[in-house]
C-alpha cells in the first residue's frame, strides 16, 4: 500500500491509500477522487517527506513538555497558514460564512470573529466552521 498526502484547490489536506502508484492516476483520471471536506474533484498529490526505514531505532521523547511543544508548533503553523491564505473578514465572519455557505458570496477561505451565539447558529444551520488556534505566546511573555 502507498499513502499519499492529497490536497484540493481549497487547501483541504487529507491522505489517501492506494494499492500501487498507478492506482492514484487511474482513479484521478476517472474522477473517483474527491475532497472529503468540500467534495472538489480537482485533487492532487501534496508534497510530503518520504518514509525511509532505517536500521537504527531512535527513542522518542514523549514527555508532556515535548508533546506540548509539538502541539503548540502545529497550531502556530495552522494559524499562520490561515492568516497568510484566507481573507480576514473581521466581525462580519458569521454573515460572510453564511453567505458563502448559501452561495450568495464567492467560495473562499475566510477567518474573523463571531459571538458565541453566532457560532451556535452557524453550527446548527450546518455551516462548516472551525475555531482558529490561539496566537502562540510571544517569547517575551514566557516565564
Amino acid at each position: 500500500m502507498i499513502r499519499y498526502a492529497l490536497i484540493c484547490p481549497h487547501s483541504h489536506e487529507f491522505e489517501g491509500w492506494f494499492g500501487a502508484s498507478a492506482d492514484f492516476d487511474d482513479q484521478q483520471g476517472r474522477g473517483l477522487l474527491e475532497c472529503p471536506v468540500c467534495g472538489d474533484k480537482a485533487v492532487r498529490k501534496a508534497i510530503m517527506a518520504p518514509a525511509v526505514a532505517g536500521t537504527k531505532s531512535r527513542p522518542q521523547d514523549n514527555s508532556p513538555a515535548q508533546n506540548h511543544a509539538v502541539m503548540m508548533e502545529a497550531m502556530g503553523r495552522l494559524r499562520r497558514h490561515v492568516e497568510d491564505n484566507f481573507d480576514d473578514v473581521g466581525d462580519a465572519f458569521a454573515t460572510e460564512a453564511r453567505a458563502i455557505h448559501e452561495g450568495r458570496s464567492e467560495d473562499r477561505g475566510i477567518y474573523g470573529q463571531a459571538t458565541s451565539q453566532e457560532v451556535r447558529d452557524l453550527v446548527e444551520d450546518g455551516v462548516p466552521i472551525a475555531p482558529l488556534p490561539p496566537e502562540p505566546p510571544k517569547k517575551t511573555e514566557l516565564n
